[in-house]
């Protein structure tokens, strides 16, 4: 059994595949992960910080 990691993606990503990873990762549809990321940027304004900090981080995956 193969262990799941958390990584970007590079066949699903729109900016830096951050969002296509985790999405991945968790066994989601990355457009609703792109939705409240796009929610928590424009209400609480922190989005777009944990969104580059997670590209920074994150390695890249497939």
């Amino acid at each position: 059994m193969e262990k799941k990691r958390l990584t970007r993606s590079l066949s699903d990503k729109k900016i830096f595949g951050v969002c296509g990873g985790l999405g991945k990762y968790f066994d989601v549809d990355p457009t609703i992960i792109r939705i409240i990321w796009a929610v928590s940027v424009l209400v609480y304004g922190f989005g777009l910080l944990v969104y580059l900090i997670a590209a920074l981080i994150m390695p890249v995956g497939d």
